[in-house]
């Protein structure tokens, strides 16, 4: 299997050499997107053999994405990871993204945030408890960690869907492939990691009000396209079984928001 790994980056010089050298432990395709930063970012890559991608101006999270994965797609790859840069997501799970893709050929694989979620503040396990409900009913089945950006796409989904850049869309992508996917047949399997919030040195580029909204917006959209797709709910609560997907008690069982 030939595996990239695509890593967006905006203002991480701290951190971004440090998992990119880990994640060339794991495959020789490394693409790092420096998404038009104003620290040092892309210098501290200048030694490592990785693919670099440089956004003059600040393009957002998903225009990177599009970028990286267009690299890695030019290079024949099967698989496409991707993580961030800013030390949240551990390189050294890769091997097991790669072996649940060998399990679940075609399928999304997504390094759900469900180990020691305790040192998540309890208003963003809220919120992700609130995203995981809309896109799983959306989507039409049960999705753990919605939000987590760590996750490995099989190329040949790239491929068919692509991915809409721009700054609005930027943390928009990532929860709208997951049901765009599943009306093609591709699902989203889920592999519990470790939770790690709060090492990093900069706050997050997400923004909480207009960048939740947006997403909002698109699952509110998709389900009135699909007239409030009753039967999606039901599957996402797991009161209905999905024909396509049967997932086992880790993955289908609800998380609790604010254990």
């Amino acid at each position: 299997m030939r595996v990239a790994v695509v890593i967006p980056a905006f203002n991480e010089a701290a951190t971004v050499a440090g998992i990119a050298e880990e994640a060339l432990q794991y495959t020789q395709t490394v693409v790092v997107v420096d998404d038009g930063s104003d620290d040092d970012t892309a210098t501290q890559l200048l030694e490592l053999p990785v693919t670099l991608i440089r956004n003059d101006t600040n393009l957002g999270k998903a225009a990177s994405m599009a970028r990286g994965f267009a690299a890695a797609l030019a290079q024949s790859m099967d698989v496409v990871i991707t993580l961030d840069a800013d030390g949240q997501h551990r390189p050294a799970d890769i091997p097991r993204l790669i072996e649940a893709a060998v399990k679940y050929p075609g399928d999304i694989i997504i390094a759900a945030r469900l180990q020691g979620r305790d040192s998540m503040p309890r208003s963003r396990r809220f919120g992700n408890w609130q995203a995981d409900f809309w896109i799983a009913w959306a989507a039409g089945y049960p999705i753990r960690d919605s939000q987590c950006g760590y996750r490995l796409y099989p190329a040949a989904l790239l491929q068919r869907l692509g991915v809409r850049g721009g700054r609005r869309n930027s943390f928009v992508f990532e929860s709208e492939v997951l049901i765009e996917a599943a009306r093609i047949g591709c699902y989203a399997r889920c592999i519990p990691i470790d939770t790690i919030y709060g090492g990093s040195p900069r706050a997050s580029h997400y923004r909480a009000a207009s960048d939740t909204m947006r997403i909002i917006l698109m699952v509110a959209g998709n389900l009135i396209r699909s007239g409030l797709y009753p039967l999606g709910l039901l599957r996402s609560l797991g009161l209905l079984a999905h024909p396509g997907i049967t997932l086992n008690e880790s993955e289908a069982k609800s998380p609790d928001a604010l254990s």
